[in-house]
């Protein structure tokens, strides 16, 4: 019986034939086939516990691990699934230093494996929000330190920047600039880390992620103004109220909000150019939340996980950018 929750899944994954059989049935439900060229043509070698590909080409064996964000790691799967539930399925998320003690390894390698995880959790789409008549919600936060822990000069200028929303570059104020819709009829939100919140910028992501004929709902900010005639654009200005009937921002003040808790509670640091990769995974958790309409589960959650784990591959040197090309001009030490 597959496992409903962590305490299952702990049991459950500690057995390597489990862990064969839940992943083979989500990666390969029409068979197992090689994931180097696409073969059929395989044989199961169960003393070294993976296939064998029968066609002719280099590197004729694979495991589950090949051509996943698992490749290459030399920790089992009982330790990646049990990680993957956890990252799945807290609310708040779990910090490096949790998954560490959980699974007795190191710190650094469980920040690595939290970060493969995140990537696989990453969900791209070609297809636009909204629709005609769709009412979707556009708004931008700034994550970083708090205000009030700023030098006097730098907090008047993330005054004067938040209140304009003109901020051309978001780190004059030492914060990452972040921008976010949230389709209500679909209960979907896609948020990016932005450079700028200027109104080029702003509105060209509308336009990148909005289907014409969809009403836009936003705070007073002066970015939005102007927007495409294809739009039917309302806004609540703040000062006055919080909401106007059907137009208000407050979904994604709420998405913001927990946001903001999980990144100063859970992770207590987060460098800017790595705050996509948590957007990743948080946008995850809410998008495949339980709703009346759409109960998911833990489990539930967790497979929708598991069937994105393929093609998706990320170097611990690519992570952290160790692996940028030397300046033509730099002479080795």
């Amino acid at each position: 019986m597959e496992p409903k929750s962590l305490q299952q899944a702990i049991l459950y994954f500690a057995d390597p034939k489990n862990c064969r059989e839940y992943l083979v049935a989500r990666r390969w439900p029409d068979g197992v086939t090689c994931p180097r060229c696409g073969s059929k043509n395989v044989i199961f070698l169960e003393k070294y516990n993976r296939w064998h590909c029968r066609e002719k080409h280099q590197a004729p064996q694979f495991t589950l691990k090949t051509g996943t964000i698992f490749e290459d790691s030399p920790l089992g799967l009982d330790k990646w699934l049990t990680a993957m539930w956890m990252v799945v399925n807290c609310k708040n998320g779990v910090s490096s230093w949790e998954i560490s003690r959980t699974l007795t390894i190191t710190q650094k390698s469980a920040w690595f494996m939290d970060h493969r995880i995140r990537l696989a959790l990453q969900n791209g789409s070609i297809y636009k929000l909204g629709g005609p008549g769709s009412e979707i919600e556009s708004d931008e936060t700034f994550v970083g330190g708090k205000a009030k822990n700023m030098h006097a000069k730098r907090r008047a200028q993330f005054k004067i920047a938040r209140e304009s929303s003109m901020t051309g570059d978001a780190n004059l104020v030492n914060k990452t600039a972040v921008w976010g819709v949230l389709d209500r009829e679909q209960r979907k939100i896609r948020a990016t880390v932005v450079p700028k919140l200027n109104r080029e910028a702003l509105q060209a992501a509308v336009m990148n992620q909005v289907e014409h004929g969809s009403k836009i709902y936003t705070d007073e900010a002066k970015v939005y103004r102007s927007l495409p005639k294809e739009y039917t654009h309302e806004f609540v200005n703040h000062v006055e109220r919080y909401v106007n009937g059907r137009v208000h921002t407050n979904g994604l003040e709420n998405f913001w909000s927990l946001l903001k808790r999980t990144v100063s509670g859970t992770y207590v640091a987060v460098e800017p150019f790595h705050l996509h990769r948590y957007l990743d995974e948080y946008m995850f958790r809410y998008n495949n939340r339980a709703t009346t309409d759409n109960p998911l589960n833990d489990s539930d959650r967790f497979d929708l996980a598991v069937r994105q784990i393929v093609g998706k591959r990320i170097t611990y040197k690519e992570l952290t950018g160790k692996d940028a090309e030397r300046p033509a001009s730099a002479e080795p030490f």
